[in-house]
């Protein structure tokens, strides 16, 4: 199984590590695919989020940040 299939996932950012954005579904398929379609999406949300994408990574949301965002 790959790293990001069947996750909760999100956009991390590299500079504090927090979550910036949740991915609102689970996705199947390669690591590449899911962290295209990811970032994809999270361009599509506004013009300042290709910045950001600078900046961030495709990651899994920990057990914590889950519970803190009510997933």
């Amino acid at each position: 199984m790959n790293k990001f299939e069947n996750k909760i996932i999100g956009i991390r950012s590299k500079k504090d590590n927090e979550i910036v954005a949740v991915y609102p579904e689970k996705l199947t398929g390669s690591d590449e695919s899911i962290v295209k379609e990811v970032k994809d999406w999270y361009y599509k949300q506004s013009c300042e989020a290709g910045d950001d994408l600078d900046s961030s990574i495709v990651d899994v949301l920990s057990d914590d940040e889950k519970k803190s965002r009510n997933l």
